[in-house]
């Protein structure tokens, strides 16, 4: 995927709205998204998700993750230390190009999330021309 400076700049507003509690809700899992010639290839960490705790939406060009990673089952009366992110979460891709979203195919296997996202047969053949 080529630098897009919009991108760039929809993922830090999104990190610092997570932040300071505004816009994207709860906590982020993080992410790494590859391009390839044919596809797109995102991967999201979600530890102790199930696949019905997670949404995945196309719309146009843009591909949303969401979901709810439940709280703890015990309630201690103080924690000590509490670092995985619980409650929603919420992460939006843009891409430069819409999106098929029937070809999405997507796995969660050890709480990793994969996701694949085929280039459209137009994208692919504006790639091998340029």
């Amino acid at each position: 995927m080529p630098w897009d400076p919009t991108r760039d700049l929809l993922t830090m507003q999104e990190r610092l709205e997570s932040l300071f509690g505004r816009g994207t809700p709860g906590w982020m899992p993080p992410v790494d998204l590859a391009e390839f010639p044919d596809r797109y290839v995102l991967s999201m960490e979600l530890a102790g998700l199930r696949r019905q705790d997670v949404t995945i939406e196309v719309v146009g060009s843009a591909l949303r993750i969401h979901g709810q990673r439940p709280g703890p089952r015990c309630c201690p009366e103080r924690y000590l230390q509490l670092e995985r992110g619980q409650g929603a979460f919420a992460r939006t891709f843009q891409f430069a190009h819409p999106l098929d979203g029937d070809g999405v195919t997507a796995d969660l296997v050890d709480g990793v999330l994969s996701v694949v996202i085929p280039k459209t047969e137009r994208i692919k053949r504006e790639v091998d021309i340029a």
